[in-house]
């Protein structure tokens, strides 16, 4: 199992977009009838690196979308982005959803799967393959993909580490 990528962002000053990934409407029987509420899922970023996700869940669906993206802010994490794409291959998994992330050429699309596709675009990512397995569970999906996206290993890094070229990296 390879290190989980640490490197949290401070969300002050960057431009966040968000995207509602998923609202899901909640009803509770009481004796009085039923009473609904509504949770929202929410993925931010600034489409140059740095994504987040977030869970609202509130009586009126626009209250759950804005206090989804509080919460997604407090979960900003940095992503390793080369020319558009990721530096390696990335397998994760969360509950019963698995998700399989793999570097694509120039000029490929974000070729995902729907909670997916609004996660890898939100960090900037342009070209990728992406495949979910398993669960197709939104709040599943995008937390798998939040798992392979902080497991990404920046390569200067891996460079500096293993005491080699950045060419040798990519070539060997």
């Amino acid at each position: 199992m390879s290190k989980i990528n640490t490197n949290k962002v401070k969300p002050g000053e960057l431009e966040l977009k968000e995207k509602v990934v998923a609202i899901n409407r909640v009803t509770k029987t009481t004796k009085g009838g039923r009473s609904f509420s509504f949770s929202a899922l929410v993925v931010v970023g600034n489409e140059n690196g740095v994504v987040g996700h977030g869970l609202g869940k509130a009586k009126e669906v626009q209250e759950a979308i804005s206090k989804g993206i509080e919460d997604a802010k407090k979960n900003l994490i940095r992503v390793p982005i080369m020319k558009g794409t990721i530096p390696h291959d990335q397998y994760a998994k969360e509950g019963a959803a698995k998700v399989l992330i793999k570097p694509a050429a120039h000029g490929t699309g974000v070729i995902a799967g729907g909670s997916m596709r609004a996660v890898l675009e939100s960090a900037g990512i342009t070209d990728i393959l992406a495949k979910s397995l398993g669960s197709a569970n939104p709040h599943n999906v995008v937390k798998a993909t939040f798992k392979a996206l902080s497991m990404l290993r920046e390569p200067v890094a891996v460079a500096r580490t293993r005491n080699i070229s950045l060419k040798k990296v990519f070539n060997g």
